[in-house]
C-alpha cells in the first residue's frame, strides 16, 4: 500500500499532527503532471491573471476609474439632452478612453513634474473636460460660454491641486520646496570668506 497516498508519513518535527494530513491529501505534486503556478498564471512573475488585476497600482486604478464614471456621466448627459442612445455611448465611450488615456499618462508621470506643472496639468485636464461637459447642457450653451466655465474650472482646479501638492509632499524631484533659512545662512557663511 502507498504511505503517501494515504497520509501515513511519520510527522516532521514540530509539525502538528493536522498538518500532516493537509500535506498528503488534496495536494497535486509536480512530478505527477500539474503545472506549480496554475493554468492562468503569468510565465515571467507566476503571478495569476486575477492577482496582478487586484495589485494594480493606483496611478492607473485611480484614473480608469475616473475616466470610466466620466464617460457614464457623458452618456446620460447626452441622452437626457435629446440623443439616441448608441450616439450617447459613443460619446461616452470615447470621453472615457481619452480622459483615462490623459489621466494614466497624467498619474505616471507626475513623480518627475515639478509641483507648479503637475497642478497646471491637473487643472488643464480637469478645466477641458468640465468646459466639454457644460458644452453638453440642455440649453446648449454657447462655445464662448463653455470655454469660460472650463477656463474657471480651470482656475479652481489649479489652486486646489496647488494647495494639496504643497501640502502634502515635502520633496520635489529636483529638490526642496523652499530652502530653509539655516541651510541658506549656511551656504552663504561659507562663500563669504573667499
Amino acid at each position: 500500500m502507498d504511505q503517501h497516498a494515504h497520509g501515513d508519513q511519520p510527522a516532521r518535527r514540530g509539525e502538528p499532527s493536522g498538518a500532516r494530513a493537509a500535506r498528503s491529501h488534496g495536494t497535486v505534486e509536480p512530478e505527477h503532471g500539474a503545472s506549480a503556478t496554475g493554468p492562468a498564471a503569468d510565465s515571467a512573475t507566476g503571478r495569476s491573471v486575477a492577482d496582478r488585476i487586484r495589485r494594480a497600482p493606483l496611478t492607473v486604478t485611480l484614473p480608469v476609474i475616473a475616466a470610466l464614471c466620466f464617460g457614464c456621466y457623458t452618456i446620460w448627459m447626452d441622452h437626457t439632452n435629446g440623443a439616441k442612445g448608441g450616439q450617447a455611448a459613443l460619446l461616452g465611450l470615447i470621453a472615457a478612453v481619452v480622459t483615462g488615456i490623459l489621466g494614466v499618462t497624467l498619474a505616471h508621470f507626475q513623480s518627475s513634474m515639478l509641483t507648479e506643472t503637475r497642478a497646471l496639468a491637473y487643472a488643464a485636464l480637469f478645466g477641458a473636460s468640465m468646459g466639454w461637459l457644460y458644452s453638453l447642457g440642455g440649453s446648449r450653451p454657447s462655445v464662448l460660454t463653455s470655454v469660460g466655465w472650463g477656463i474657471g474650472m480651470f482656475f479652481v482646479m489649479f489652486v486646489v491641486s496647488l494647495y494639496v501638492f504643497r501640502t502634502h509632499r515635502t520633496r520635489e524631484p529636483h529638490g526642496q520646496h523652499r530652502p530653509h533659512e539655516a541651510h541658506v545662512a549656511g551656504r552663504h557663511r561659507l562663500h563669504a570668506p573667499h
